[in-house]
């Protein structure tokens, strides 16, 4: 399966959360998506229906392809530690992920766009996949030809970056600091990573 490019209303309607932030639209329109989306009552759900949704909303959350979130629980099963926080620390560590959460981009997939352009440095060095990992202590900038692009100084501009207990942001020069795995408590996706792993154990 591709990577979904359609309307994001339209997935955080499918699961009732705003998964990709705040979303003027889907305030107005809290309710299924389709024709009789508010009339319709959502039918009782089996436990593996119940799962398998979580892991939909993980996925499309994150950003992450099938092949990608499977291999990430993997990785994480063979961790110490409970391994669906494990999992979900794994997806906060994404370049990508902190690009975003530094507020470099307004979006994930902005995010993303920027790693893959080569706009995103790590530890001085140009790093263009957005899968790639961090480790305590990797500094993260933009490339000193990229800071004067439009999507980072609009994305800065916003003020959307929340100072938190595992990132450090230095604004003069545009570069943040991966201090730490975050702990369950940091990350704030409503995401209820018990559901997930459950899934994967049957």
């Amino acid at each position: 399966m591709a990577r979904y490019t359609g309307p994001k209303t339209k997935i955080a309607r499918k699961f009732g959360d705003p998964i990709f932030g705040p979303d003027k639209s889907f305030e107005k329109k809290n309710y299924l998506p389709g024709q009789h989306g508010q009339n319709r009552r959502r039918r009782k759900q089996s436990e593996y229906g119940i799962q398998l949704k979580e892991k939909q909303k993980a996925k499309y959350t994150y950003g992450i392809l099938e092949k990608q979130f499977s291999n990430l629980f993997k990785k994480a099963s063979r961790n110490k530690g409970v391994t669906g926080e494990v999992l979900l620390q794994l997806l906060e560590s994404r370049l990508d992920n902190v690009v975003y959460r530094l507020g470099l981009a307004p979006t994930r997939d902005a995010a993303r766009q920027l790693v893959s352009h080569r706009h995103i440095t790590v530890g001085g060095g140009v790093v263009s996949i957005p899968s790639y990992t961090l480790r305590s202590g990797d500094v993260v900038g933009v490339r000193e030809k990229s800071k004067s692009l439009e999507v980072i100084t609009d994305s800065l501009g916003t003020a959307r970056y929340s100072s938190s207990s595992w990132l450090e942001w230095d604004s003069d020069s545009m570069t943040g600091k991966f201090l730490n795995v975050p702990e369950r408590e940091d990350i704030p996706e409503n995401i209820q990573e018990q559901l997930i792993v459950e899934l994967y154990s049957k």
